[in-house]
């Protein structure tokens, strides 16, 4: 991994791939966070490696957790519309030597992750069969 700051990482992948928010970026890495501390207390191996499919489950928890009805909403302004651009961002932070994978991690544990109409709104509208008026409790939560 290359010796660089998260803020001069953000200015190299913004100026090379405009196509994500700058708070998307702090978004994902927030949510790795989260995944990390959420696995740290479920493991007895501490800081573990998060596989693309954990990363995925760990940012849809933080996202409804976060932005409940507006998790659709914030993710679509910040030019986020599927599972796949996470892989995006992830690799992008890989790339500017932010994060690490292992050979076995790639774009594709991205795709085709979840639905984002299916995850982030139809919980949330109105006569829905899951429907929502506060966020759904994450698994983390309902852990403790």
């Amino acid at each position: 991994m290359k010796n660089v700051s998260f803020n001069e990482a953000m200015e190299q992948i913004l100026r090379e791939d405009p196509r994500y928010d700058e708070h998307a970026y702090m978004f994902v890495r927030d949510a790795l966070d989260h995944a990390i501390k959420r696995k740290s207390k479920s493991s007895e191996r501490p800081g573990r490696h998060v596989s693309g499919a954990e990363l995925l489950d760990s940012i849809r928890d933080y996202a409804l957790k976060e932005f409940g009805p507006m998790a659709y909403t914030v993710l679509k302004h910040w030019g986020i519309s599927g599972s796949e651009d996470f892989g995006n961002i992830v690799f992008n932070l890989v790339d500017a030597g932010i994060l690490g994978k292992t050979d076995e991690d790639s774009r594709e544990d991205f795709a085709d992750g979840y639905d984002f109409d299916e995850v982030f709104r139809k919980p949330f509208l109105p006569g829905s069969s899951n429907y929502r008026t506060s966020p759904p409790e994450t698994s983390s939560e309902s852990r403790n």
